[in-house]
């Protein structure tokens, strides 16, 4: 169907017809792209016979392949088109201030295997988000290698084993609360411990005498965030680390939740050893997608010698790359994601000191007041003062009109905003996860707000038409588990010769 480009236009971006694959674009001679004549001669290129008939791919001009592009990548939200309450995921705006100075040539054409004496800016560049990044978290010295969070917690965890070894200890377990993010154990696993489960009081908080039962001279650390992933904060962490320590654990700070306290308090002065962020969570770079990312981990300064290296230093009047005494060596290629890196240091550096704190502190405004426009028509299972997230719960809303969290998510599609974080954390039934970030203004809450409270309004009087949402989106109501159940594989096998 040749004519489909002809016929393609911007209605496919309101749900007003198909976008058109590739193939039906197709016309014969068409070329998105052109080359050169050559000015050398044509060398003699011994190809395989399978290469001497061109690849079967579709022939579109540069408009029409353009085009396509555009309206697909206008069919998914993203976090420059509105609010995105993915909670714990922290998906805040992104400052184009950062992505001009990642595009500079004079850091962007760095070649990742250039000598110290070419490359100081860089190194300079390391150092002070280093700096900065100890500052706000209370810790001596930092990595930027881990190219995301999953892989900032094995960083830490691998310095954890580290530590453990050098005192000639193998403690075994490593305890996590019941609503610890899943990559949480999924790292203990990986780093070869095994995961010890306390559970969360009345309050939402973790358990302190379960705590206190579960730690024994086997424990190599416990693993947390504060703010935890309830949206509260853990009252009782000094205690918390207490314990560990006094069996000779560590004491890890998985750092999704840092943007709540950002400026105002501290893992290092609530007792924890290891601390990672998410620099696209906390620092408003770039999030999702596959990446690139940056969970750098910083430590306490008796855990300095075991950090990946090699690390820069200042010698005298020059940096250069030096490795850590016990260093756990390398944990990615070359020095990690630099322009990932250098986009959080512009942003750092654009909001200063106090508007790093203004940024917790907006972020808990934010989520405070949504969660009281919301607490009349939604369960707020916990209900203490929220962080910069609260977890919500449609669980009497399921048991009154059939309506359930995910039906609540994906009817918000029709109303303009991105889902909520659902069915997590596992403790909450029926858990609509909320987080509004700081970069939301109060327009923006309270239309949220009503779009919630609307949805379960609706859910009373016309429970279907909930079920069935969202009704005006490009893709409508999916079925969530069929490819998972019914999964279709193919492979082709290749030619013989």
């Amino acid at each position: 169907m040749v004519d489909a480009a002809g016929k393609a236009t911007s209605i496919p971006l309101v749900g007003g017809g198909e976008e058109p694959t590739l193939d039906r674009f197709s016309v014969e001679g068409r070329r998105a792209s052109g080359f050169p004549r050559l000015d050398v001669p044509l060398g003699d290129i011994s190809l395989p016979e399978s290469a001497a008939a061109p690849p079967a791919l579709p022939q579109v001009s540069e408009r029409d392949l353009v085009a396509h592009v555009n309206r697909l990548a206008h069919r998914n939200f993203a976090v420059d088109l509105g609010a995105y309450p993915l909670g714990s995921c922290t998906m805040k705006y992104n400052p184009k201030i950062c992505d001009w100075a990642a595009e500079h040539p004079a850091f962007s054409n760095l070649h990742p295997s250039s000598p110290p004496g070419i490359t100081q800016g860089a190194l300079e560049v390391i150092l002070e988000i280093e700096a900065i990044l100890c500052e706000l978290t209370g810790m001596s010295r930092a990595t930027f290698q881990p190219p995301a969070g999953a892989a900032g917690e094995m960083t830490g965890l691998l310095i954890m084993r580290a530590y453990h070894e050098s005192k000639g200890r193998d403690p075994g377990a490593v305890i996590i609360p019941d609503s610890a993010h899943g990559t949480n154990p999924a790292s203990v696993s990986l780093a070869g411990y095994q995961v010890r489960q306390v559970p969360s009081d009345d309050r939402g908080m973790v358990d302190l005498d379960a705590l206190a039962s579960a730690v024994d001279e086997d424990v190599a650390g416990f693993m947390l965030t504060n703010p935890n992933t309830l949206g509260l904060f853990e009252e009782d962490i000094v205690a918390m680390a207490d314990l560990i320590h006094e069996v000779d654990g560590l004491v890890y700070y998985d750092g999704a939740n840092l943007n709540a306290i950002l400026g105002v308090a501290r893992p290092g002065d609530m007792g924890f050893d290891i601390v990672h962020s998410n620099l696209h969570k906390t620092f408003a770079t770039p999030h999702g997608g596959g990446g690139p990312g940056a969970g750098p981990v910083a430590v306490t300064e008796h855990l300095a010698p075991f950090l990946p290296g090699p690390i820069p230093e200042r010698v005298g009047d020059a940096i250069t790359w030096l490795q850590p005494e016990r260093s756990i060596g390398r944990v990615h290629g070359n020095h990690g994601n630099f322009l990932v890196v250098l986009r959080a240091l512009t942003y750092m550096r654009a909001l200063g000191g106090e508007g790093l704190r203004r940024v917790a502190e907006r972020s808990v405004l934010n989520a405070r007041y949504l969660e009281s426009l919301l607490s009349d028509d939604y369960e707020i299972p916990y209900p203490a003062p929220c962080m910069h997230e609260f977890v919500a719960s449609a669980a009497a809303l399921k048991r009154a009109t059939g309506v359930r969290a995910m039906d609540v998510a994906k009817a918000l599609i029709d109303y303009g905003f991105h889902a909520p974080t659902m069915y997590f954390p596992l403790v909450v039934e029926e858990a609509l996860m909320v987080e509004p970030t700081e970069t939301e203004s109060p327009e923006t809450v309270e239309a949220l707000a009503d779009a919630f409270n609307e949805i379960a309004q609706s859910a009373h009087t016309e429970p279907q038409e909930v079920q069935a949402a969202p009704h005006r989106a490009p893709i409508t109501r999916t079925d969530d588990a069929l490819a998972a159940r019914q999964p279709v594989l193919t492979w082709h096998m290749a030619a013989e010769e």
